[in-house]
């Protein structure tokens, strides 16, 4: 990436050679172009939310920026591509989305995310160390920023603006008003589940904002919950991008012997699965993990995997992160474990499995899902 302070070599994580997305796309190259165009002050503490790749704290590591992230994942490719650029360690500190913001911020800079409600929940974290000299700025492509982004800086942080469009990005400008009544920040937001969804009919979910479907419960996930496998006695489960955690809740309450390990690379996610898990009162034990899918789980130690993978890496398809977590399951069961995996069904998830662990077994299936079983041999 090449940047006013000089060329970047950035990379994905996981790197993978045959993967031609980037870790860094033409908004990240507008918001870092605007600040040495503007010559904004970069002395004070400088706070970039929701950097994906680690592009825009590498560019500003001589400034010792902090970074903010929902992503595990994104986390690592900034650490590793901060390595890469000789930034010393430590010079960049790197939180989540659930870790306590700086108490005070001079400059803001914001990834738009995918998903607005992750945006809303960020920006009520972030205003009170707003004061009227902060520098607001957010960047994205011009398909991620809405109207209702724009509303929602207008309702949280102060008076908002937006540049003009080059290379399909664009940048928001805000002003920090001092005066404004903010709005209560709704997250985390809880519900009680309908009747008819297995164990947890009549349960309580707890949702983090920024979560798939953190409002109500899915149709997937709803179709998966009336097909879970039975178990019995002290088996060991992993809800593999467990989200909101309410598959794997469903399987220690159906079997209170179950280990179940609840494991996503959203900070989150793994929060919201955990919280959901704590307010139903489950017995048994549970295990709440932020990493790369299965890795770091022991090879040959796990008796079933349940999983509902993504197809979308922010705005991009992609199968690859399916891939890793259908051949991280088969290195992680023990012979005989199973896989069971929801899907849509024109993602053909099971050629996939075929390839993986030489047999898929349709479930159950509607005109939508599919649910897929696949044993270690």
């Amino acid at each position: 990436m090449t940047t006013p302070w000089g060329e970047l070599q950035l990379a994905r994580f996981p790197e993978d050679p045959r993967d031609r997305l980037r870790a860094w796309d033409a908004s990240d190259e507008y918001l870092l172009r605007h600040l040495a165009d503007a010559g904004v002050d970069l002395s004070g503490t400088v706070v970039v939310l929701g950097d994906r790749w680690g592009a825009l704290v590498t560019a500003l590591a001589a400034h010792r920026p902090v970074q903010i992230t929902d992503s595990y994942l994104g986390q690592e490719a900034s650490r590793a591509n901060l390595a890469r650029a000789g930034v010393e360690p430590g010079a960049v500190q790197l939180l989540t989305t659930q870790d306590t913001p700086p108490p005070r911020i001079d400059v803001l800079l914001v990834r738009v995310p995918k998903s607005l409600a992750l945006l809303e929940d960020q920006l009520q974290r972030l205003a009170p160390a707003l004061h009227e000299g902060t520098v607001v700025v957010g960047t994205g492509m011009v398909k991620e920023i809405h109207t209702s982004t724009l509303q929602l800086f207008e309702r949280i942080v102060g008076p908002t603006r937006t540049s003009l469009a080059e290379k399909k990005a664009r940048l928001i400008f805000c002003t920090p008003d001092a005066a404004l009544e903010r709005p209560a920040n709704p997250w985390p937001y809880r519900y009680d589940l309908p009747a008819g969804v297995g164990p947890v009919s009549g349960r309580t979910v707890v949702n983090h904002a920024g979560v798939f479907c953190a409002d109500r419960l899915d149709i997937g996930t709803r179709f998966f919950l009336g097909h879970l496998p039975a178990t019995r006695g002290a088996r060991r489960v992993v809800d593999l991008g467990c989200g909101n955690g309410v598959v794997g809740t469903a399987v220690a309450l159906a079997n209170p012997e179950a280990e179940v390990l609840f494991t996503d690379e959203s900070f989150q996610a793994v929060a919201s699965a955990e919280a959901t898990y704590r307010a139903n009162g489950v017995p048994g034990h549970a295990e709440f993990r932020v990493g790369d899918g299965l890795a770091g789980v022991a090879e040959g130690s796990v008796d079933l995997v349940l999983n509902n993978p993504p197809f979308h890496s922010h705005q991009a398809t992609t199968d690859s992160t399916a891939w890793r977590m259908f051949s991280g399951a088969r290195r992680v069961l023990r012979p005989g474990g199973e896989l069971w995996v929801i899907g849509n069904r024109h993602l053909g998830y099971h050629v996939k499995l075929r390839k993986v662990f030489g047999n898929s077994q349709l479930v159950a299936s509607d005109p939508k899902f599919v649910v897929l079983k696949a044993v270690r041999r």
